[in-house]
Formats: C-alpha cells, structure tokens, sequence
C-alpha cells in the first residue's frame, strides 16, 4: 500500500473532530467502573459523577471534552508492507488550522517557546513522528495533548543502581508532586530505556494502549499492576481531593540503553485523554 499525505489528511480529518468532542472509549469505561465502586458521599465520587457528565454533554453538544483543546500530536507507524511516496505530513498545518477554526477549537500554541510566544492562531504547528515497524498495517495516532498533563510529566536519567525500587519510588514521588495538577484520574504512561531523546517518546507511545489490556510482557505487567496499587494507596484521588482512583492504568515501555544510563520518562494522561489511531488500510 502507497501511504501519501493525501491519505493521512483523511485519516486525520475523520479523527481530530471526534476525539476533541468525546474522551477516549477504554478510558470511559474505565471511569464509568471507578465511578460504580466509589463512596456516593464522597468527593472522590461527586468529581467522578462530574466528568461523566460533562463526556456525555460534549459528546451530545459537539463541543470541547475540555477547555484546554491541546496541542496536536500525529505518529505514524509505518509497516513494513507500505511504501511513502512523500512527506506524510504534508498539508497537515493547513488542515489543523481549518479544523480547529471550524470547531470553535481553542488555539494554544506559541511561536516560539523561548523569543516569540504570540499565539499562531491556527493551533500550528502539528507536532509529529515517524515510527518505523513490524505490523502488518500502517497505523496513524491521533492524539490532542493537554497543557496541564504535559506540564506534569517529567524526564530523569537514573542511576543504574537505582533499580526496580528506585524506579518506583521516582514514579510515587512524581505522582505526589504533580498528578494533582495533572487532572487525575490518570492514565500514567512510562517510558524506561533508549536515551534521553528517545525515552520521552516511549513514554507517550504508552498513552495509546488500550486501558485494560495486558502488556506483553508478563514481568512488565507486574509491576504495572503494583504500580498501581501504590498509586492508588496514596489517597489523592479524582481531582486530587481524595479517594483511590488516582490512576486508572499504569503503562510501561522498555527499550535497551547504555550500561551506565538508566533513562526515565513519565507522561500523564488526564481525564480529557483524547486519541484515536486510525488502521490506514481501512482507507483505502
């Protein structure tokens, strides 16, 4: 199969209005169990009944999941089967813009992080990756990234010594200082290994993966499943104020590194988690 810009414009155009009016399906679900389970009198259980409420107005009302309409994220995981005749990428601003012009969408970005930070006003540029793989099909992620959540992640390179119980503690001590902030319940994607430039990107490739589903490897989801429970134990809640449901998943990646680099990456998906990933070959 060709995979042109023509055909990522498609895919993108039939995703973008849809997640940016609705939070993920594994991810509602998830909240709707959290929801069943919680106190009725406490507040844990009040914010949880809020967020369901307002999935189900933006849903029924086209409007925005959330006021932070976030940044736009696109990855393409090219199989091994496709050719790329052409930059995938292109024309994609220009179908942002219109986009998010059309949806009433709020525009966030800043043109520069650093010496000109007036807003673009077309919510441009989108932020994108090229990943090459094994699948038999070529996929397209859509994802819009909140402020708040991104601003809660958090990069480290740990010392190899540290470990499986240096790893942990960095994960509670990081959900301690931020989820709060971060919009929680959460879905608490974690990248170990590569390099520095690379783990951060593992990390939020975690985000796309299916809440509830298992990961691959028996050992990793393990320790996702303890993860979790220590999360949970803390208490800071649904909209930290209070309760069990702070995480709603956990999810971790591994890749190889340098013998004396443990890398770390932990990237936060709120309550608004809005993605969708598109099989190409459905497209065509």
């Amino acid at each position: 199969m060709d995979i042109t810009a023509d055909l990522i414009q498609r895919a993108l155009a039939s995703a973008l209005p849809e997640i940016a009016y609705s939070v993920r399906e594994d991810y509602l679900e998830a909240l709707k169990k959290a929801h069943a389970r919680a106190q009725t009198q406490s507040r844990g259980y009040a914010v949880l009944d809020l967020l369901l409420q307002n999935d189900l107005q933006a849903q029924k009302e086209k409007r925005p999941l959330c006021q932070d309409t976030g940044s736009v994220w696109l990855a393409l995981e090219l199989s091994y089967k496709d050719r790329l005749l052409e930059d995938p990428f292109f024309g994609a601003n220009d179908l942002v813009a219109r986009l998010y012009k059309e949806g009433k969408l709020r525009k966030s970005i800043v043109r520069d992080a650093l010496l000109d930070r007036t807003n673009t006003q077309t919510n441009t540029p989108v932020f994108t990756e090229l990943k090459f793989c094994d699948a038999e099909v070529s996929t397209l992620h859509v994802l819009l990234k909140g402020g708040g959540s991104d601003n809660a992640s958090v990069l480290k390179m740990l010392n190899p010594g540290d470990g499986l119980l240096g790893l942990k503690n960095f994960v509670l001590d990081t959900v301690i200082e931020k989820a709060s902030k971060a919009c929680p319940p959460l879905l608490l994607a974690i990248g170990v290994g590569g390099t520095f430039d690379t783990v951060a990107s593992l990390a939020k490739h975690q985000l796309l993966r299916e809440i509830g589903s298992k990961n691959p490897n028996p050992k990793l989801q393990e320790i996702e499943e303890d993860f979790m429970r220590s999360i949970n134990a803390l208490g800071l809640g649904p909209g930290g104020l209070g309760g069990e449901d702070t995480a709603l998943a956990v999810h971790i990646g591994t890749a190889p590194c340098h013998i004396a680099a443990f890398p770390v990456a932990i990237n936060m998906g709120c309550s608004a988690l809005r993605s969708k990933s598109i099989n190409l070959k459905e497209l065509v």
